[in-house]
């Protein structure tokens, strides 16, 4: 693997020309106040992910409590406020998880990757973590 990829807007900066290319890299960050914006169409990606894998989850949460209303107020079933408040926080909960399932496995390359993007997560977790360890450094 002789050529080099480009580094993705979140990640550190690693330069080879030590403290001098360092602390010029420092400057211009600090002055331009923030880091590189996440290209759109990565953005769009985590978009879509985001909005399916919490979207649906909250959609069961709310239905639960119009499930449970139809089945108590039609004497179908008896059906306990408990069970009622377990069922729809566990959905809730899930679209919670679905929120950070929805970013991180979104490819950060130019192809967009698989369905359900589960190779991308560990290397979004590894990038996220360098680049709070760079944050805490400067």
């Amino acid at each position: 693997m002789a050529d080099r990829r480009n580094s993705l807007p979140f990640e550190p900066r690693r330069s080879a020309e030590g403290s001098k290319a360092q602390s010029k890299s420092k400057r211009s960050a600090s002055q331009s106040g923030s880091s590189q914006p996440i290209p759109k169409s990565v953005a769009n990606r985590m978009a879509r992910r985001v909005a399916i894998a919490t979207g649906i989850p909250s959609i069961m949460g709310m239905g639960v409590f119009v499930g449970s209303y139809f089945l108590v107020s039609r004497q179908i079933m008896d059906v306990p406020p408990g069970i009622t408040l377990l069922a729809s926080g566990g959905f809730f909960l899930l679209g919670l998880g679905g929120l950070s399932y929805g970013v991180l496995s979104a490819s950060w390359e130019q192809n967009a990757g698989t369905l359900l993007g589960l190779e991308h997560i560990k290397p979004n977790i590894q990038r996220m973590r360098e680049s709070i360890r760079a944050q805490k450094q400067t």
